[in-house]
């Protein structure tokens, strides 16, 4: 008799949707395996800022996530932009350059909506609107943005304490240093458990099925280096310091199909002196994502990049990246009073260099001052092209005459105090997985289902290439992580 019906590896937001449906469809004996000590629970759920980008028709059908919306924000339903699959689809394929996944991308779309309601049912999640990160405040209204504008209440720390909360009133069991190392197979193929390694030493766990939901390889330098590139090797993790790949290295030794772009991740801009790895009590506070209301330059003094190519939620996730590639890894977002409502309250955890005269600013970065007045007073000529300025909308207004462009919201620097942030880029999660079916079914490289293996979360291959839109990542853990546990429940 096996241990279990359903062991879990990993404990983040896509582990715990597989456990509670799991458990929910009917699994009797489930089983969560944390690696990281219980002080450290969580992955990369703990640091995130805990938005879920959903499709809906009707902007009524927010009000069951957010029902005193339209009295915190008089004129909410009319303002906020429905969110309809095609939109979801159009934004999906548009930043991963049309190759993510059709079959895995429709499903995630289509189920978007109803597994945000799960979430909230079965799962417990309280949700609130993302104002700090979405809200654009203009004259006495607050805008939204299409898609990505519910969080669940205290961002990813109240989205992991709510999972763990959950999954123990159900009867989940949770193992805190349980290193998974591989997974067992018995004489048909079928996978069988897991070699897991705790406080008293070696164990082997048996179960009718196992569901890997243990992160990318985003902490793991070597692979790092091996897929993205020599820059990533010294990158900064804004998550948890442990995702090494072991998940995705267990199921490629038994014959997974690797899928999806390897050489791929999600890095966004953070204050250049944030730690090496992410800091509990910091979460996602090291986000540096404003840049397109001002003007970003690098240590040669030089902008490198339309700032304002698109709103922020379609940008950073790529932008992080880019940032890396740059001289020394390093940026720095230069903004004038104009801009400072606009930035959102993150910038608040550090200190930027503040002066009075552009010149007085750029003085102070490490950067080639005279290269740098050129190119800030060479865009302040190029400026305010069109427009009105309007940070609600891609507003057209741009600049002429030099390279690179910057396309929306640029405005001239020109109203002093100016000030500056130096960034780096950050990792989060890679986009390099595993091939999976429509029921997270692990396929092997002999394009057949790996009897009992299933995944969910960061290891699932094909749903981002390049790039990804802000809060579809936790949205797909928690679709497939429903779909894996279900399925795992009844094979």
């Amino acid at each position: 008799m096996a241990d279990y019906d359903v062991i879990v590896v990993g404990a983040g937001n896509a582990a715990f949707a597989a456990a509670v449906s799991a458990k929910e469809n009917g699994a009797g004996r489930v089983v969560v395996l944390e690696k990281a000590p219980k002080q450290q629970r969580g992955g990369n759920t703990h640091f995130s800022g805990a938005i879920f980008r959903f499709f809906f028709d009707k902007v009524s059908e927010l009000d069951r996530f957010v029902p005193a919306a339209e009295q915190e924000y008089p004129g909410f339903h009319a303002g906020v932009p429905t969110y309809p699959k095609e939109a979801f689809r159009e934004d999906l394929m548009r930043v991963t350059d049309g190759r993510s996944d059709p079959e895995l991308s429709a499903i995630l779309i289509d189920q978007s909506y109803d597994t945000t309601c799960w979430l909230q049912d079965v799962g417990r999640m309280q949700f609130e609107l993302a104002k700090s990160v979405m809200g654009i405040k203009v004259g006495d209204q607050i805008k939204w943005p299409k898609g990505a504008i519910v969080r669940t209440v205290h961002e990813g720390v109240g989205l992991s304490n709510t999972w763990f909360k959950t999954a123990e009133d159900m009867g989940i069991e949770i193992r805190y240093e349980a290193h998974v190392l591989q997974l067992t197979q018995n004489e048909s193929g079928r996978v069988s458990g897991v070699v897991v390694r705790g406080p008293d030493g070696l164990a082997t766990l048996g179960a009718k099925a196992v569901i890997l939901a243990s992160g990318g390889f985003e902490t793991n330098p070597a692979w790092r280096t091996h897929y993205l590139g020599q820059e990533w090797g010294h990158a900064k993790v804004r998550g948890s310091n442990f995702n090494y790949g072991d998940g995705l290295k267990m199921a490629l030794d038994i014959g997974a199909m690797p899928w999806g772009h390897w050489g791929g991740c999600h890095a966004t801009p953070i204050v250049a002196d944030a730690p090496d790895y992410g800091k509990r009590e910091l979460t996602d506070k090291t986000n540096r994502l404003s840049y397109p209301y001002g003007v970003m330059i690098n240590v040669e003094g030089r902008r490198w990049i339309d700032e304002a190519a698109d709103f922020q939620s379609f940008t950073y996730a790529k932008y992080g990246g880019l940032i890396l590639r740059q001289p020394r890894s390093l940026v720095y977002q230069i903004f004038d009073s104009k801009a400072m409502h606009l930035l959102e309250p993150r910038y608040s955890t550090s200190e930027p260099f503040r002066s009075d005269t552009l010149e007085g600013l750029v003085k102070q970065l490490n950067v080639d001052h005279a290269q740098a007045m050129k190119t800030l007073n060479a865009y302040n000529a190029a400026c305010e092209r069109g427009g009105p300025f309007n940070p609600a909308v891609l507003d057209g207004l741009h600049t002429e005459g030099i390279a690179p462009a910057k396309t929306n919201w640029a405005q001239k620097l020109d109203k002093p105090p100016f000030v500056s942030w130096a960034v780096t880029g950050g990792i989060t999660f890679t986009f390099g997985g595993i091939r999976i079916n429509k029921d997270a079914q692990v396929m092997s490289t002999g394009w057949r289902p790996i009897p009992g293996l299933y995944t969910c979360g960061e290891m699932v291959g094909g749903l981002f290439h390049h790039n990804y839109p802000l809060g579809t990542g936790l949205m797909s853990g928690a679709v497939f992580g429903r779909i894996a546990g279900r399925a795992a429940a009844r094979s």
